[in-house]
């Protein structure tokens, strides 16, 4: 029975690669390893956490001896590393804790990976998964691809890009079998309401304003998040190694376009009359360092590995609020106490 360490399993990516593995593999042991910071929660995966082939361990990456124990303990055969800070308005506030947990929990992982492995690496693979936003940013045309400079202008794409390069470093250096994947902005199910879609959703519920930076004219690629997971799946099993692989949903839309569209389908929802929550629409004050645009070329992972989305932008997004709409318990209950402080210091 192979066993696999899943990072950042109770957090929204991770929930459902997690439940994607413990489901279609019933012959892995998948180990969830996360600290359950504010964005990590154990409901998210609760449907699954009795099943045989599971098991959940709370720890912080950034402890090396807790990750060296662990290790020790369970001799993983394989690392799918999801567990990070991801959030740019809150590297801007607190730099530092991205370098923690994105740069130095990542060392933490391939140290005991690389130790427990020693030279014999068959059957064994460390699995990083990044973001298109190593890459910098974009004009009006172009995509990203998997061989596009890396150009990170806040301090979450900083420590991304830079634990991007210690996985590399790591399978040049010490020959760690490793394959990297970088993704667009994943929309989805339990979703943490600090990101734009979850935010706004709850926002539109509860009639507050809905804070766009600037002009809204910033362009990013979504993926929905089950596609990821699929994708996550492919390449761990199918995935040449050493390789990286750019996952994109092939769907670019400026903010406020998807906005408004939001917005549309969110009255028609709530039966609320069409354009009121448009009114919401509040303009605020650009971050540092915004990047104009993001548009990922998927082209290798579809050729190579026949990877591409199953749902559009439209489907999924009503997936969404869908999923939200029938979860308010669990949206009213992740967005109480700090998060409330938090977002008064945001946006207001």
């Amino acid at each position: 029975m192979k066993k696999i360490l899943i990072t950042g399993g109770a957090g929204f990516i991770g929930s459902h690669v997690v439940r994607r593995f413990v489901t279609e593999y019933p012959n892995y042991q998948i180990f969830n390893l996360d600290v359950l910071t504010y964005a990590g929660n154990l409901e998210n995966i609760a449907d699954i956490d009795q099943s045989p082939n599971y098991t959940f361990v709370k720890g912080d990456i950034v402890d090396a001896a807790f990750i060296d124990d662990l290790f020790d303990k369970h001799q993983f055969d394989g690392v799918i590393h999801l567990a990070a800070e991801s959030h740019v308005d809150r590297s801007i506030t607190d730099p530092l804790a991205f370098v923690k947990t994105n740069v130095i929990g990542t060392m933490n992982l391939l140290n005991a990976a690389r130790r427990i492995w020693k030279d014999n690496f068959e059957g064994k693979r460390f699995y990083h998964i990044s973001t298109d936003e190593v890459y910098g940013t974009l004009g009006e045309t172009g995509l990203f691809t998997e061989e596009t400079p890396y150009d990170p202008n806040s301090p979450y794409s900083a420590s991304k890009a830079s634990s991007d390069h210690f996985v590399r470093a790591y399978g040049e250096t010490y020959h760690l079998p490793y394959v990297i994947t970088n993704c667009s902005n994943n929309y989805g199910p339990n979703h943490f309401p600090e990101k734009l879609i979850p935010l706004f959703i709850n926002n539109i519920i509860n009639r507050k304003p809905l804070p766009v930076y600037g002009d809204g004219k910033y362009t990013r690629d979504w993926l929905f998040v089950e596609d990821h997971a699929r994708a996550i799946d492919l390449v761990f099993h199918k995935g040449a190694c050493c390789e990286t692989y750019n996952i994109g949903g092939f769907n670019e839309w400026q903010n406020i376009d998807l906005v408004r569209l939001l917005c549309d389908l969110m009255d028609e929802k709530l039966g609320r009359e069409k354009g009121s929550s448009r009114e919401l629409i509040t303009h605020v004050k650009d971050r540092p360092g915004h990047d104009l645009r993001y548009a990922i070329d998927a082209g290798k992972i579809n050729k190579e590995l026949g990877w591409a989305p199953s749902v559009t932008f439209e489907q999924g997004l009503e997936r969404t609020i869908d999923w939200y709409l029938a979860n308010e318990e669990w949206l009213r209950s992740v967005t109480s106490g700090d998060y409330q402080k938090y977002y008064e210091k945001q946006y207001h």
